[in-house]
């Protein structure tokens, strides 16, 4: 009985978790973040290690491994009391399931899990950094493990993937006006995440529609705003077609 107890009470205790390296990507905010990564094929990221994990010795060998599993945490998910059900978004907000059955970012420890491409190792400065692929990280995440993904023993191509078995379509066209256009062809901040085409990575961004499900397929005057690679992003719904998004403005100035 004593031992059984001890294993009970080893199991309660809590854990303390250091990041070993933090994430830099063009999402500035929770609300531009695609729900999932390969949603935006241009939205990529950089890994950078932190001291004393900043050691090409740590990732000797990784650029054997052309994907990565991620194990990070949701910070900028305020805390509040979880709760046993959620609301996914691809049942449009309106199904509960079990928090053990989603990927809520509500959960009862705000971490995560993320595959990702691994592009290239660069060791530079002392600074070791892991160029990836799209990413459905927010700048700055912390990343608490890294881990090869294998494919042999990580791939289930028959896998059933409940309510999300496909990958989601997108809800919205999107559409440039001449200003906004222009402006982003000038923007040379996409240029540091190896974003080659800045126009077709935020009409990707705002395809998957990221609004509420309850603001989604309304008629609205509403300007959003959503802040990608240090710019403000102001688009709206066309009052026509609740189908179609029109990006209005690119400015420096982070939408608050």
């Amino acid at each position: 009985k004593n031992v059984v107890y001890q294993k009970r009470e080893m199991m309660c205790n809590p854990i303390s978790l250091s990041p070993v390296a933090v994430v830099e990507s063009p999402y500035d905010e929770k609300f531009s973040v695609p729900r999932q990564p390969n949603l935006v094929q241009e939205g990529k990221g950089i890994l950078r290690l932190l001291p004393p994990y900043n050691t090409p010795e740590a990732v000797r060998g990784i650029e054997q491994f052309s994907h990565l599993w991620l194990i990070f945490q949701f910070h900028q998910i305020p805390e509040r009391e979880w709760h046993a059900t959620v609301r996914p978004p691809r049942l449009g907000g309106n199904e509960r399931v079990g928090v053990f059955a989603s990927r809520a970012t509500h959960r009862p420890n705000p971490l995560g899990l993320s595959k990702v491409k691994l592009e290239r190792v660069e060791c530079k400065n002392g600074e070791v950094l892991l160029h990836l692929g799209s990413v459905d990280l927010v700048n700055g995440t912390p990343i608490f493990d890294i881990k090869p993904y294998i494919h042999y023993a990580d791939s289930e191509p028959e896998a059933i993937s409940g309510f999300a078995q496909e990958k989601p379509k997108e809800k919205l066209s999107v559409v440039f006006s001449i200003d906004a256009e222009q402006a982003v062809k000038k923007a040379k901040n996409f240029a540091k995440f190896g974003i080659n085409q800045p126009l077709d990575f935020i009409r990707d961004v705002i395809a998957q529609d990221p609004r509420p499900a309850y603001q989604q397929g309304k008629k609205s005057d509403r300007i959003y705003g959503m802040n990608l690679a240090g710019y403000n992003v102001r688009w709206k719904i066309d009052e026509q077609d609740l189908t179609k998004a029109v990006v209005i403005a690119l400015d420096n100035t982070k939408f608050t």
